[in-house]
Formats: C-alpha cells, sequence, structure tokens
C-alpha cells in the first residue's frame, strides 16, 4: 500500500506541475510545487508549493484557492482514480531556509589551518 501513495503523490505532483504550467499565470513568480502528500484514503492531497520571487508571493496560495475546484476539475480529467482528492495548498520555505543556511555557512571563516614547522 505504500508504494501505491508513493507513485500517486508523484504523478499527481507532475499533472499538478503541468496544469499550473498550462492554466495560471503568475507573473514574474516562480511557482513550483515540491511535494504532495495524499492521505490514505486518496480523499485528500496537500500540495507544498513554493514561491521565487520578490513581489506578489502573498497573493500565490489564494489564487490556488480561488482556483482549486479548476484544478481539481482538470485533475480529475488526466488522473483516473476513484476519488478526486481535495487539494490543500501550504506554501514551502524550504528553499528559503536552505539558501539561508548557505550563505550563513559562507560567512563563517574556517580556522586557520595548523603550520608545521
Amino acid at each position: 500500500m505504500k508504494h501505491r501513495l508513493l507513485r500517486v503523490n508523484e504523478l499527481l505532483k507532475r499533472e499538478l506541475s503541468a496544469l499550473l504550467v498550462r492554466e495560471m499565470d503568475f507573473d514574474d513568480l516562480l511557482v513550483t510545487i515540491n511535494e504532495v502528500d495524499v492521505t490514505s484514503d486518496l480523499k485528500s492531497a496537500h500540495v507544498y508549493i513554493s514561491v521565487l520571487g520578490s513581489n506578489g508571493r502573498e497573493k500565490v496560495i489564494p489564487a490556488l484557492e480561488t482556483n482549486r475546484a479548476m484544478l481539481q476539475a482538470d485533475l480529475a480529467r488526466h488522473v483516473v482514480l476513484k476519488y478526486t482528492p481535495h487539494l490543500i495548498f501550504h506554501l514551502d520555505d524550504s528553499i528559503e531556509r536552505g539558501s539561508r543556511v548557505l550563505e550563513i555557512l559562507q560567512e563563517i571563516e574556517p580556522p586557520p589551518a595548523d603550520e608545521k614547522t
């Protein structure tokens, strides 16, 4: 059963990504789907969205919520499942946290090398 959920997660991620490219326009923002996590009963899907760009970032989740019915209907046409999952969108900031960690690591100076005499 676990392998089936993994396959469904990847399938929904791929199809939702294609739908976002075809159906929605986010101006100068790069919107990507990092992960889709479907519940075991296949009735809900948590979609984790990453947004790169500075202006209008706070408008992405409300825009997705507004177009949820259209996205679910298109998803039902492309993916045949017993139930079309109810999409729940979450903003995923793991990329920004990772880049911040890398910046901090670059700021730290390495300790001086011991000179052997």
